[in-house]
């Protein structure tokens, strides 16, 4: 269950980073920022992935 899970989490990881960049490359939002949106969206979504873990975990 848990190589399963982690295949997921890998691909929901790498295709949501991609729908960032195409976010920041449409909002021409700058370099120096880009870091702090992906940061962000990396630690927001890597919480969501455990939680959704721990919830099937105790199911």
């Amino acid at each position: 269950m848990i190589s399963i899970f982690i295949v997921f989490a890998v691909f929901i990881l790498f295709y949501v980073n991609k729908m960032t960049n195409s976010l920041c490359i449409q909002k021409e939002i700058p370099e120096e920022r880009q870091h702090k949106v992906f940061r962000t969206i990396n630690v927001l979504i890597t919480i969501l992935l455990i939680s959704s873990y721990v919830e099937l975990l105790y199911t």
